[in-house]
């Protein structure tokens, strides 16, 4: 069980490793930016994370060091989340978030949190925006860092700001409120 996770954890540094350095070298400085704007795109948007059962949206793939630690320190998850234009799951849908979050702090709650926003409605239909960075979900407002895109967000820069709208203490689900601002 131990080579099991020491194998996924290898391949998420390496995953990690491989796209932080794919933003830095794409928006590197004295690159023009074709059809960049002057002013952040503002997308909006809750994300819904459901680790309970029937039917999660995300997956503990490794559990913590110690199961009784409020860190959940190196605990890993896999998630594919819902975005939605309101609160409630049954809202207009805005697309995905794909990817992972994993307890990365030993002293309190703290995730370092690696997703892709798939949009799949609206203007924005088939462009993504990546955001990699940390989210502590205790905190009120938690910003990260947007570091790359595709579509109409190519050259992407800008930052995520995360407040938790409700969390279930009993089953660990969540819906957060997303607002993301967006240079491309």
């Amino acid at each position: 069980m131990v080579a099991k996770e020491v194998v996924v954890i290898t391949l998420i540094v390496a995953i990690l490793v491989a796209v932080a350095g794919a933003a830095r070298t794409e928006g590197g400085p004295g690159l023009a930016r074709r059809g960049s704007s002057s002013a952040p795109t503002h997308l909006h948007f809750y994300f819904h994370d459901k680790v309970s059962k029937p039917s999660p949206s995300a997956v503990r793939v490794v559990d913590p060091v110690d199961p009784s630690s409020r860190s959940f320190f190196g605990m890993v998850n896999i998630m594919d989340d819902a975005l939605t234009e309101g609160p409630e799951p049954e809202s207009k849908p805005m697309g995905r978030a794909q990817g992972m979050y994993m307890g990365s702090d030993q002293a309190k709650l703290g995730f370092l949190q690696a997703m892709n926003l798939v949009l799949t409605g609206g203007p924005y239909n088939g462009s993504v925006v990546t955001v990699l960075g940390r989210n502590c979900p205790l905190d009120d407002v938690r910003e990260m860092p947007v570091i790359g895109g595709t579509g109409d967000f190519r050259f992407a820069s800008g930052y995520a700001q995360a407040r938790t709208h409700t969390l279930d203490i009993k089953t660990g689900d969540a819906v957060v409120e997303y607002n993301v601002y967006v240079m491309h």
